[in-house]
């Protein structure tokens, strides 16, 4: 019988997450190039780094206190919560070479993150 290391697993999944969110914040730099700029692609691994972290920390907490307007909008307000998390990590990492201009841009920047998360998810399940 073969040992299976659990923390590897877990850090192997981290990872694959993390370039997966990296790529998908540079696809939305290729599909909206003025709204959204990426320099390299270092800086976009530690741009989805941080919208990690803000995700992780900041999301539940804003979740929670906009939960009647996303009962009152049947879900759709969660992908404001989504935009205002893209733009937070936006204004974090713009001196790292990432830079999101705008609530706008950071709504289309969030919702091709969440479409490719998605995806990427079921893939690596």
């Amino acid at each position: 019988m073969q040992r299976v290391d659990c923390g590897a697993v877990v850090m192997s999944q981290f990872l694959l997450r993390l370039l997966a969110n990296a790529l998908a914040v540079l696809v939305a730099s290729t599909l909206f190039p003025k709204l959204i700029s990426v320099e390299r692609p270092e800086a976009a691994v530690l741009f989805a780094l941080v919208l990690g972290v803000l995700n992780a920390f900041l999301r539940p907490v804003l979740l929670l206190l906009s939960f009647p307007l996303t009962i009152l909008t049947l879900g759709l307000f969660t992908l404001v919560v989504n935009a205002i998390i893209f733009w937070l990590a936006g204004l974090l990492a713009g001196g790292m070479g990432v830079n999101v201009n705008g609530f706008g841009a950071a709504f289309l920047g969030a919702l091709v993150v969440s479409v490719v998360s998605f995806f990427s998810s079921r893939l690596f399940k």
